[in-house]
């Protein structure tokens, strides 16, 4: 019987991304004091995009996309990233980083459901109980700050938005396929999404550009080099691993971490909500991680090559 694919590389990037992702959310924070968020955004992702080519091309990887599949591309630009980053950056100024991070993470919900529909994966009874323990912890952490979001209703609909477009991304990266290495295919998405931003920041940002401080300066290089370069990739590199829930699911450990760096980094409260929260979660990936999971019909058993 077929396990859910993760191998010990799997692992490793899972653990990696949990962590490369999870601090980013109140780093963030620290960098739009000073940054706005669309040039935030367009920087990011234009370098991190510009260095994810240069070492899939001194790596020896092909750059070149099949024509019939650049459509494709730029779906996924559009669902997975530039989507995401914009409302993201913008619900995370709106909201503490922790429940902006938890609300974002409602990504497995959707994407769960939508491959049900869109790739006809089966919503199995430990998937289904697994999905109910993370979004069960979810629901905890939001639960003890209804009068706080009740108050911030935009950065509520902006994270959810965001959750909903990566959900969809997550699930046509695996319908279409695209035959390419995925540390190709993770450079032209992250360049088709930060183009149209970019242009948005200069027409929009540009008055406010001002020289950044220290700490938002370190914050900008962790995200081009570690929250994009690295942990998009690993994103990528998972997904065309396991099934859609399988890693959905197992990215819900990420919320936890950003949650606790919140703590750390910004001195946002610690509450039994988050404990709750944790074990919930981390129940939840361990189930999906360790119940067998019958294969869809047609579905990779490979990734690409990075």
């Amino acid at each position: 019987m077929e396990r859910p694919g993760f191998s010990r590389l799997g692992l490793v990037l899972l653990a990696l991304l949990a962590l490369g992702w999870g601090f980013n959310w109140p780093i963030m924070k620290i960098v739009l004091r000073d940054v706005p968020p669309l040039t935030f955004r367009a920087v990011c992702l234009l370098l991190g995009g510009v260095g994810v080519l240069l070492i899939a091309r001194v790596a020896g990887q092909s750059l070149t996309v099949p024509r019939s599949y650049w459509r494709h591309l730029m779906l996924l630009a559009l669902c997975n990233t530039l989507g995401w980053n914009v409302f993201v950056v913008y619900g995370v100024a709106l909201l503490p980083s922790g429940r902006a991070a938890l609300l974002g993470y409602t990504m497995p919900l959707w994407s769960v459901l939508l491959a049900v529909g869109l790739l006809h994966e089966r919503l199995t009874p430990p998937r289904a109980a697994a999905l109910l323990l993370g979004m069960g912890g979810v629901g905890v952490l939001i639960s003890g700050e209804v009068t706080r979001l009740g108050g911030a209703l935009t950065g509520v609909a902006l994270m959810l938005a965001a959750a909903f477009l990566w959900g969809l991304g997550v699930v046509l990266l695996k319908r279409f396929a695209v035959p390419i290495p995925t540390v190709t295919l993770t450079g032209w998405t992250m360049l088709l999404a930060g183009i149209p931003i970019a242009v948005a920041a200069v027409a929009l940002e540009h008055g406010e550009w001002r020289a950044l401080g220290l700490a938002p300066a370190l914050g900008v290089l962790y995200n081009i080099f570690v929250a994009f370069m690295f942990c998009y990739w690993a994103w990528n590199r998972i997904v065309l691993m396991v099934p859609v829930a399988v890693s959905s699911l197992s990215s819900l450990v990420t919320p936890v971490i950003g949650v606790l760096s919140g703590v750390w980094l910004l001195n946002e409260r610690l509450t039994w909500r988050e404990v709750v929260a944790a074990g919930l979660i981390l129940g939840a990936i361990a189930l999906v991680l360790r119940t067998p999971a019958p294969g869809r019909a047609g579905e990779r058993a490979d990734a690409p090559v990075v």
